[in-house]
């Protein structure tokens, strides 16, 4: 069933599990053969330290995370290549119906991304859509904004405050897209219109 536009101008999506696919335990898979805890086996468990949210507002820089991480598994001699190989892991593809649904969707809307992400996931994830694909993958937006960039993540209603400023839009003609319940109560509190893509549902069939 397609999603009513209806006065909607502008659409924001979010990236993890919206457009890009995501498999948080293939991190935690790479980070025990590094050296992480066996019995750590949930994502809360994993990324308890403060240092991964730091990583996603910029409060720490890429080189000061892998040293974090070097230190919560005690593991010195672990090369950057090791680290920023296993942070990544969890990183999917962007399914090419998304892409073509994205395409499409430029030709009649503003379309913008907000993602809570990080300098080393995004490299990472750059890299491999323009090696898949051909082209970069921020093309694909008027504007893409990450949390690590603007300072602020989700749910903090001050980051959609900062992403409506900088996109200079009308929040009661933008649709948000998100998979989180969190995101999408945050957003509905600055006025922005929102979709929430819970588990089963694919971007691709909604518009």
């Amino acid at each position: 069933m397609k999603t009513d536009l209806s006065n909607i101008r502008n659409i924001i999506f979010d990236l993890g599990k919206v457009l890009l696919n995501l498999d948080f335990d293939a991190s935690i898979r790479a980070f025990h053969e590094l050296g992480l805890n066996r019995n750590v086996l949930s994502r809360q468990q994993a990324y308890a330290d403060p240092s991964f949210y730091q990583l996603e507002t910029g409060e720490i820089s890429p080189e000061g995370f892998r040293e974090k991480v070097r230190e919560i598994l005690n593991i010195p001699d672990t090369s950057d290549q090791q680290i920023d190989k296993a942070w990544c892991a969890m990183l999917g593809d962007v399914p090419r119906k998304r892409v073509d649904a994205l395409k499409e969707l430029r030709k009649k809307y503003r379309v913008f991304l907000f993602s809570n992400t990080n300098a080393i996931h995004i490299s990472h994830m750059h890299a491999d859509f323009e090696k898949k694909y051909g082209f970069a993958f921020p093309s694909l937006f008027e504007k893409d904004f990450y949390s690590h960039e603007i300072g602020k993540r989700k749910p903090d209603p001050a980051s959609f405050g900062k992403v409506i400023e900088l996109a200079k839009v009308n929040p009661a003609e933008t649709l948000f897209v998100d998979d989180l319940e969190k995101n999408i109560a945050a957003a509905q509190e600055t006025g922005l219109k929102v979709l929430w893509l819970e588990d089963g549902m694919e971007m691709a069939e909604l518009f």
